[in-house]
């Protein structure tokens, strides 16, 4: 999901006091025969991930603890997103998830400060209009743990009130893995402030890995329904989900998305003068299908079929009979360039041109582009075909085809 608004309430500021200087005498640290001073690093986990599957692949999904003893939550691995914020016992609209008792964990902090998040792109296909995914927030922190590793003091959000469309979630939350979350862990003091009993040390889970030695980037495996066995490895990659050698290309952005640059579409070979334009695309997999602007959408389906329509009932949806949809060719190639200059590209295959039937006409199926000027993305459409490397520290992002 990718996250548009932050809107702030209640922000407790910091007030520097004048002290006078004082000498610390300082001597140096002996290490204990036979150890070292070296900080162990973590070995990294893998974490199975589930499929949200109507009618097509909405989100992956998998458990994670919170507390102290540990209260499980599942959560998207969302790298669209850039905080944990999930279900909690406070949230009197949130009876469809599990949801976190903060009473129940003794490790607990409350921050004490009230936000709000819109979505720019929700949990299904259709298209969000609006503030229709929003969620009201309050700051806290506790103990997380994934797959055996924990961060203690993580900073996270507990879930207060949302709207109606996150009733059909099967998780309880978002776990952000954008860049920003350690942007955020950076500047701790900033997000959440310093109150009694809450550490300014606060930082999103997975830097508060790294910084216990985890090495930072992750990889995932965001499989089709059919194939099941989705996973996310913590701090590593597992070369038994793809083949081949990775290809990775750098960042096109230093902020907080996962960007590349590329200079090209097609569609079954053949392209055009809209697609040929130069365009930065986020990859976020929090997200089902593919978002692109209105001109390049309707320049796709143009070279796919003339008869793939706009839905005047969904704005930025289209779709066409759904007895055609099989029988067209729809290979959509996204070009990028690689870290040592060659150009590569990652394929949609035709199989992902209907996302299913829609609601109001179950004749008529809808097509995976959504048009969203001002928003060039790729979701689990396209990365449901390529095991990909999130590398944080490099700055890049690695492909290599999938084993399904």
């Amino acid at each position: 999901m990718l996250r548009t608004v932050v809107a702030t309430l209640g922000f407790l500021g910091l007030v520097q006091a004048s002290v006078a200087p004082q000498t610390i005498s300082l001597q140096s640290r002996v290490a204990p025969q036979g150890m070292s001073l070296k900080r162990r690093a973590l070995n990294p986990v893998t974490v199975p991930l589930a499929d949200f599957f109507l009618g097509t692949d909405l989100q992956w999904f998998g458990n994670m603890t919170v507390g102290t003893p540990p209260q499980t939550i599942s959560v998207v691995f969302d790298t669209g997103s850039s905080s944990l914020e999930f279900a909690s016992t406070l949230c009197a609209t949130c009876s469809h998830q599990v949801q976190f008792n903060p009473n129940k964990s003794s490790t607990f902090r409350d921050g004490g400060r009230t936000s709000s998040i819109t979505f720019a792109t929700g949990v299904g296909v259709d298209p969000v209009v609006g503030p229709n995914y929003r969620l009201t927030l309050r700051s806290a922190t506790d103990t997380v743990s994934v797959g055996g590793l924990s961060a203690p003091n993580t900073a996270l959000f507990l879930i207060t009130d949302q709207t109606p469309t996150f009733n059909i979630d099967p998780f309880s939350g978002i776990q952000g893995l954008s860049h920003l979350e350690i942007i955020i862990a950076r500047n701790s003091d900033y997000w959440f402030g310093i109150r009694k009993g809450m550490s300014a040390r606060a930082q999103g889970f997975f830097a508060g890995l790294v910084n216990q030695g985890l090495p930072s980037l992750f990889s995932m495996y965001l499989t089709p329904n059919a194939v099941g066995n989705a996973e996310l490895t913590l701090g590593g990659t597992d070369t038994t989900k793809f083949t081949g050698t990775p290809i990775f290309a750098s960042l096109a952005s230093t902020g907080g998305t996962w960007e590349l640059t590329s200079p090209r579409l097609s569609v079954n070979g053949k392209t055009n003068s809209i697609l040929t334009q130069s365009r930065t695309i986020i990859f976020d997999s929090g997200t089902s299908n593919v978002l692109f602007s209105t001109d390049t959408a309707e320049a796709i389906y143009a070279l796919i079929s003339p008869d793939i329509k706009p839905n005047p009932n969904e704005p930025g949806t289209y779709g066409i009979a759904c007895n055609r949809i099989s029988s067209l060719p729809a290979v959509i190639d996204i070009a990028f360039t690689s870290q040592n200059g060659t150009p590569f590209n990652l394929t949609i295959p035709s199989s992902e041109l209907s996302v299913g039937p829609f609601a109001n006409d179950p004749s008529t199926c809808q097509t995976l582009i959504n048009a969203f000027d001002g928003l060039e993305l790729v979701g689990g459409s396209l990365l449901k075909h390529w095991y990909s490397i999130w590398d944080i520290q490099n700055r890049r992002l690695g492909f290599a085809p999938a084993k399904l």
